[in-house]
């Protein structure tokens, strides 16, 4: 009951995972993200800790496959799991039970995971990555949604639409960006409205920011002139 991408840039040192499914906040459940460790995103019958683990093992030097083959191993329910992972290194690991519900499937390219189950077919999956890899040379949120948006043409969830996420990380643990559609008729198309919306403002706001090399902006007038002048330069 989903597909998913996850992907990275290697010339800007994003990781990015955005999601679509027939599913009520299916955001809640399936994507994870953090800069300078990687992106997962777990699917089918959500086993709602695969992803966290599989990214804390990432963070504690071990191998993508390996890390998410030890995972899998132990849980009982792996048949009707799915889950993959990209590493910030841009390594891949992928899993689709043999219970997942048809059709399901992965697929894989140069920095970019697809995966998915209940779907139209694995025209879904390819359409999704074919696009991710057409995209190249655009910001990597664009090239996440519009990876979607062609895995959405290709077919899709089969029951149909609900929900959408998106989140892209960089240098810090948190997301630079994290979107929602938890319940929508068109949720992609929504989604891709909210990310404009990002765009104007929270865009700039978050370079005000802490991180783990520096303490962040706090001067509000600091942070209002730099986001006036971005958003007029902009316009």
């Amino acid at each position: 009951m989903t597909w998913s991408i996850l992907a990275r840039d290697p010339a800007t040192g994003e990781i990015g995972v955005a999601v679509a499914s027939r599913f009520l906040a299916a955001g809640a459940l399936c994507p994870l993200v953090e800069g300078g460790v990687g992106a997962a995103a777990t699917q089918a019958l959500v086993n709602p800790f695969l992803a966290p683990d599989s990214l804390a093992r990432l963070r504690g030097g071990e191998d993508p496959a390996p890390a998410l083959a030890a995972l899998v191993a132990a849980d009982a329910g792996a048949a009707v799991r799915q889950v993959h992972l990209l590493s910030a290194d841009g390594r891949i690991a992928q899993h689709t039970g043999g219970g997942c519900v048809e059709w399901a499937g992965h697929v894989a390219g140069p920095d970019v995971s697809v995966a998915g189950n209940m779907l139209a077919g694995p025209g879904v999956v390819e359409a999704t990555r074919d696009a991710f890899l057409a995209a190249a040379g655009l910001p990597l949120a664009e090239r996440l949604l519009g990876a979607m948006e062609a895995g959405e043409a290709a077919g899709g969830d089969r029951r149909g639409r609900q929900s959408a996420a998106i989140r892209v990380a960089s240098a810090d643990p948190y997301p630079d960006l994290d979107l929602r559609v938890d319940d929508h008729s068109d949720p992609l198309a929504e989604l891709r409205r909210l990310h404009a919306v990002w765009r104007g403002y929270l865009r700039h706001f978050r370079r005000f920011l802490p991180g783990r090399d520096h303490p962040g902006v706090f001067d509000r007038a600091v942070i209002n002139a730099a986001i006036a002048a971005a958003t007029a330069e902009e316009a």
